[in-house]
């Protein structure tokens, strides 16, 4: 039988490129977001606008795209003290992981989307973690994201796949691997679009897209973007 996916999609570049993955890949794909006290709404709007542009620029995938959920979960916010979910500035803790970190929130996302799936009849739950470019998240690691499918498999009586495709590969290979699915029109959607930048910044415009190209998340995606880009004016 086809497969049905859930795709958790925030509206940055990971996301975006999951959501393509997801589109080439499944016969049904729906989106879920969560709206859980981030210090902006930014990336909260800008996956409109990408959920949009993709179904108006990939006709043959816009059958495939089916509903859109958005979920509030305030709780996570008023539980967490983090500069994601509070105005202060961006530093190392000294547990060694950056205070971009909210515990528990892929954990609990991942939760509420399988409960999601099985209403909905979607099997797969599709997820943007990274364990080769990433902060050292413990919740973006595979052997968390193994543990999640068992949990969820075993919690809902369903066989729940946890599909993680940017899990091993950098930013650059991220790049390179929404240009294999969707060509330049991909790459400048995501470019133009997608929104990745941990202040929340729309305001500078560079050759990797928007942001305030100093933050940690900004850094990592210009990086790849760099890479990407010299690998392919050497091929």
């Amino acid at each position: 039988m086809p497969r049905r996916a859930l795709v958790l999609f925030s509206g940055g570049q990971d996301s975006t490129t999951c959501l393509a993955h997801a589109l080439a890949r499944y016969a049904h794909v729906e989106t879920i977001a969560f709206d859980y006290g981030q210090r902006h709404r930014i990336e909260l709007d800008a996956r409109l606008v990408v959920l949009q542009q993709l179904r108006e620029q990939f006709p043959a995938w816009s059958p495939r795209l089916g509903d859109d959920h958005l979920l509030a979960v305030p709780v996570l916010g008023e539980i967490s003290e983090t500069a994601l979910t509070r105005d202060i500035a961006l530093k190392m803790e000294d547990a060694g992981l950056p205070n971009t970190f909210v515990p528990g929130r892929n954990l609990l996302f991942l939760t509420l989307a399988a409960a999601l799936a099985y209403r909905r009849d979607l099997d797969v739950l599709v997820t943007g973690v990274c364990e080769t470019d990433f902060s050292g998240y413990p919740d973006c690691r595979d052997d968390t994201m193994k543990a999640m499918q068992l949990a969820l498999s075993l919690g809902m009586d369903r066989r729940i796949l946890v599909d993680t495709p940017l899990m091993w590969i950098d930013k650059a290979a991220t790049w390179a691997l929404a240009a294999s699915l969707g060509g330049p029109a991909l790459v400048e959607l995501i470019v133009e679009h997608t929104h990745t930048c941990y202040l929340g910044e729309r305001g500078a415009r560079h050759r990797w897209g928007y942001g305030c190209g100093q933050c940690p998340a900004c850094e990592l995606r210009a990086r790849g973007h760099g890479l990407y880009s010299a690998s392919r004016a050497s091929s």
